[in-house]
């Protein structure tokens, strides 16, 4: 029988063949890859110049208003949404201000609601009464009155009396004709002026009510755009006035390379031409931005020009790839025209200071298996989608574009797609 010792050996030697065997079957299998053509076109060589990375925007976010604050909600390297608040100061007195407007809006909205719905027939009957008793007693004085006309005439009252017939008769018609003007204003409701005169009374304190609301409002302080915030400029129980500085913030979703370039090479720059971009950090990442200014005038004591790169950032995790103040490293296209071979950005392949291509050759009597190699290049301009390499590469290469990640020199790939319709690899 086997000792213990020997049995462990035993499994041990079986494992390794077990693995090895699992390791030639792996590498048997050909990776996957797409591939397309290196082209040769007429470009500028590039010119190397250091910049720096600059926020597109920026903001100093102040008050409108003066204030204590209450509560303060970001800190340092926070990310912000647009319209986010970032502080808010007391409004006690304000909220005390708005509860009475609204209280006095209700009232002019029912005084308006009053009017608008006329007279209610309990009050158009109430007048008709008392018209109907003002013509009874109107008649009643009116029939006294002929009485005492007719026993004058006969000497058998004092012409006194009839007097004062005469005047009951004549204030009973008065009152009645006073009546009868109430009650066909009662008929005919509010006048349109008195409606009219309510409603600017309602809109008048609707806009009381909007002011108080818009006073408020300032007293929450906002994102003015999606960003980061740089600095605080106050605490809780601090008390600031109109004006006064809350935070700084930053947007960073796009950048912008601010270089200094030779007038010689300023006078060779174009608005919306792609320029190549690298930062010492970021060794494993290739980025193109796009020329949006050559400012027209030098800096008196450099005799250079400001050259403005627009470049879109890449926020991951909440945290943008790319920060304000980093190093930046543009090759501007300003040299002498040349025909250079180009690749597109994603057949390069980036291993820190490294760069280089797989290069796909055919393998004899197949068709569509091959192997690669990989070529060492250094990078030049940018031009659209591609970038000017320079290596032992010519025009036709084929070149791999999707898969090249985890290949190694040498191994075998089965080609699945070509990039254009005229990059298939030849049997």
């Amino acid at each position: 029988m086997l000792s213990t010792q020997s049995r462990a050996r035993f499994a041990l030697a079986m494992m390794w063949c077990l693995f090895a065997a699992c390791a030639g079957s792996v590498r048997a299998q050909p990776g996957s890859v797409e591939v397309t053509r290196v082209v040769e076109r007429e470009v500028n060589v590039g010119h190397r110049v250091v910049g720096t990375v600059m926020p597109i925007r920026s903001s100093t976010v102040g008050t409108a208003v003066d204030g204590r604050v209450l509560e303060f909600l970001v800190n340092v390297g926070d990310a912000v949404r647009d319209r986010q608040p970032l502080a808010r100061l007391r409004t006690g007195t304000l909220e005390i201000e708005l509860k009475a407007a609204q209280v006095e809006l209700t009232l002019r909205q029912e005084e308006l609601r009053e009017l608008e719905n006329g007279s209610r027939p309990e009050e158009v009957s109430e007048a008709q009464a008392r018209m109907r008793a003002a013509q009874a007693i109107r008649q009643n004085e009116s029939s006294n009155l002929r009485r005492l006309e007719q026993l004058v005439q006969r000497q058998a009252v004092n012409p006194t009396d009839l007097d004062d017939a005469r005047a009951r008769a004549e204030s009973t018609g008065q009152i009645l004709i006073s009546l009868q003007a109430a009650l066909s204003r009662i008929e005919s409701g509010p006048r349109a002026e008195q409606i009219a005169q309510a409603t600017a009374r309602v809109a008048l304190q609707e806009a009381q009510v909007e002011l108080i609301e818009d006073r408020i409002l300032k007293y929450t302080i906002y994102s003015p755009f999606d960003g980061f915030v740089t600095a605080e400029h106050t605490e809780v129980g601090e008390w600031i006035s109109n004006a006064d500085p809350i935070v700084d913030v930053i947007a960073l979703d796009r950048v912008e390379i601010l270089c200094n370039v030779p007038a010689e090479q300023a006078v060779r720059l174009q608005r919306g031409r792609d320029v190549r971009i690298e930062f010492q950090e970021l060794p494993g990442e290739v980025f193109t931005g796009r020329i949006d200014q050559v400012v027209p005038i030098a800096d008196r004591r450099t005799r250079t020009f400001p050259v403005n790169i627009r470049l879109q950032n890449r926020i991951n995790d909440g945290r943008p790839l790319l920060l304000a103040g980093m190093l930046a490293s543009a090759v501007l296209p300003t040299g002498d025209r040349s025909v250079m071979p180009l690749v597109p950005k994603d057949a390069l392949v980036l291993n820190g200071s490294r760069r280089y291509v797989f290069v796909v050759e055919p393998i004899s009597g197949t068709k569509g298996s091959a192997t690669v190699r990989s070529v060492p290049v250094t990078l030049g301009v940018s031009d659209a989608e591609l970038v000017q390499v320079d290596g032992a590469l010519k025009a036709g290469d084929v070149v791999v574009v999707r898969g090249n990640e985890r290949l190694k020199p040498g191994q075998e790939v089965s080609v699945t797609a070509t990039a254009e319709s005229d990059t298939s690899v030849a049997d």
